[in-house]
């Protein structure tokens, strides 16, 4: 099914079809999109245009790729939440790796790694807190 354009890019048009079908319930969420190879011979589209839109698409946190499964409707995504609502605060520390950091990282226990925290607030509350470790550069 090709798309009109209308003087925007084929891949926002393309992105704008499937960001309706998910909100729509056309597509629910958790569910897988079609193939990018179905795609393209759906919007008569190069395979590039379709990963143009995907990309638009995850983004916007409207789907989620995993490698080697696909590309799902975002089933953690909240109705009507936008990026423009959220705010995101990124601290950054050097902290001592426990029994667990230190296997994970084959260090000894004790030594420096960096821990970065980013906390997600939506309209003043707390959506999400993500912690993320890597190896201290004194250490690579």
């Amino acid at each position: 099914m090709p798309t009109p354009h209308y003087g925007q890019p084929r891949y926002r048009a393309i992105a704008d079809e499937l960001r309706e079908r998910i909100t729509s319930g056309a597509i629910p969420p958790g569910a897988l999109l079609p193939s990018e190879s179905a795609l393209t011979v759906e919007f008569e589209a190069s395979r590039g245009t379709v990963r143009q839109a995907i990309a638009v698409l995850r983004e916007e946190q409207v789907v989620a790729t995993e490698h080697g499964r696909g590309t799902y409707a975002n089933p953690y995504r909240r109705e009507g939440a936008s990026n423009a609502d959220a705010e995101s605060e990124t601290r950054q520390r050097r902290v001592a790796a426990d029994a667990d950091l230190a296997a994970l990282f084959t260090v000894e226990v004790g030594s420096l790694i960096i821990e970065e925290q980013r906390v997600t607030r939506r309209n003043g509350t707390v959506r999400a807190v993500v912690r993320t470790y890597r190896r201290h550069q004194s250490d690579e």
